[in-house]
């Protein structure tokens, strides 16, 4: 997270830097040129002088004596022209041969020999290679005779520009790398709190309502904040405690007083008369009584096992190794058939409670209320699957089907909510509270369970019922050597 504030952070500074940055450079820059174009000026006007003296006396070789020594010096041609544009002293060479790459030198000789100081033309970036032209003419107003050129080579200030620019580049640095330095280390102080807090709420998300937050780091602001986070989950925890404490407490006190009525109605059989109605309304009351305790039972159960919200890596293989002969066993018994199609190396994460248990279940549901021929469970990896909370990774489908009555497409979600029973099923026992229990679980560990079209039915009336479970993959650790044997079916 506070490599997302540095990718904020950064860029600000980059900026700032960059707008103190460019117009210093530019100023940089174009103090080079100046300096370097008041020096050339400086020096053709010094030419300029002697060249009225030596025009005007006729004693010319000093002079060309001095420009030739000039050239030689410093590299740069000087040349005296006359006011027809034809050099009369200088290196007559590399004037001409500095000149024909210069398209401005005719425009600025000719406003030196009108009378004109030429101006600098300021082309300092240093990606530009053309030539500083300073000319200077040499007489007064209209009695100009001539003019002194000088044609500079500026690849030497534009290397010290350049060099200018590196130190300014370095020196811009220098708070980027100080903002960095200092930024980690305090954006990680101020925003662990918020990834502790982040991590917690994801704990939480499955179920487990015991994390906490940390309030005793970061900033005072999160601190508060995490101590808001922390009194509230205290709050669902201790409701969500009592909830199922009184769940618990109500069904284990109403076993007793129900066991009681139970054995009183019990009672009752010998003293029935066989030619009146006694023996029906009893027959109502014993089955009554029967599904009283098994909801009790029920509800015990579901306290118990809501009360275990931890999730745990789980092998397919080791849970199916201790229930497909109990499976196969049922469903010989009952007439029917289980296949069993599921790839070994699965590893998941187990709901609470045990995934064992959650197939039992739907196992169970494809026996019981389906009327069912054929029971096929089957398991396959699915990549990038969007899960619980919008949480995109693989998962694994583990699937119940069956080729039974199946349910009708407008009561597959009321099925997953408790005590909800199919009008079929009113005369089967149960209490509408495994799919129920068994949704809650599975959503606690990250997954969901959902219901769908099952196997085809034999008559080709439709389809039966299918239960699919989605739970997240957990990669495996162990060597290929350690891992656990397939199941064999």
């Amino acid at each position: 997270m506070h490599r997302r504030l540095l990718v904020v952070l950064v860029p600000l500074a980059v900026l700032l830097v960059a707008a103190l940055g460019v117009p210093l450079s530019v100023t940089v820059a174009e103090r080079e040129m100046q300096e370097t174009y008041v020096n050339r000026l400086n020096d053709v006007g010094r030419f300029a002088s002697l060249a009225e003296t030596a025009l005007s006396t006729g004693r010319t070789e000093a002079l060309q004596q001095e420009l030739t020594r000039y050239h030689d010096l410093y590299g740069i041609p000087v040349a005296l022209i006359d006011t027809s544009g034809t050099v009369l002293l200088g290196p007559l060479d590399a004037y001409k041969a500095a000149a024909r790459t210069e398209p401005a030198l005719p425009r600025i000789v000719t406003a030196a020999l009108a009378g004109a100081r030429s101006e600098p033309s300021w082309e300092w970036a240093p990606w530009d290679d053309s030539a500083l032209v300073v000319a200077e003419p040499v007489g007064r107003d209209s009695e100009v005779i001539g003019a002194v050129v000088t044609i500079s080579d500026l690849s030497r200030t534009r290397e010290l520009i350049l060099v200018r620019w590196a130190w300014l580049a370095g020196l811009g640095l220098l708070p980027l790398i100080a903002l960095a330095a200092v930024a980690w280390p305090v954006s990680a102080w101020v925003l662990r709190p918020v990834r502790k807090l982040d991590a917690a709420t994801s704990r939480i998300s499955e179920g487990d309502l015991t994390i906490r937050a940390d309030a005793e780091a970061g900033p005072i602001e999160l601190r508060r904040l995490a101590q808001s986070f922390n009194t509230m989950m205290d709050a669902v925890e201790n409701a969500a405690q009592r909830q199922r404490a009184f769940v618990s407490d109500a069904s284990h006190q109403l076993r007793n007083p129900l066991t009681s009525l139970r054995l009183a109605v019990e009672s009752l059989a010998p003293h029935l008369r066989p030619e009146g109605d006694g023996q029906q309304v009893y027959d109502v009351a014993v089955d009554e009584l029967k599904a009283m305790q098994r909801m009790l039972n029920s509800l015990q159960a579901s306290a118990r096992m809501e009360s275990m919200r931890t999730a745990s890596p789980v092998d397919l293989d080791e849970v199916l190794a201790t229930r497909v002969d109990r499976w196969r066993a049922l469903t010989a018994t009952a007439g029917q058939t289980l296949t069993v199609d599921v790839p070994p190396g699965l590893r998941l994460l187990e709901p609470p409670g045990g995934l064992g248990s959650i197939l039992d279940e739907l196992i169970s549901n494809a026996l019981r209320l389906s009327d069912a021929r054929v029971v096929e469970v089957s398991a396959q990896v699915v990549p990038g699957h969007v899960g619980v909370g919008d949480r995109v990774g693989a998962v694994v489908t583990v699937v119940v089907r069956d080729d039974g009555q199946g349910i009708d497409v407008s009561e597959r979600a009321q099925a997953l909510r408790r005590f909800w029973r199919s009008p079929r099923h009113q005369n089967v026992s149960g209490t509408g509270l495994g799919l129920a229990i068994c949704a809650d679980l599975i959503g606690a560990a990250g997954g969901t369970l959902r219901l769908e079209d099952g196997l085809p039915r034999p008559d080709g009336s439709g389809h039966g019922l299918a239960a699919v479970v989605m739970l997240p993959v957990v990669p495996q650790v162990v060597s290929p050597a350690d891992a656990p044997a397939s199941v064999p079916i």
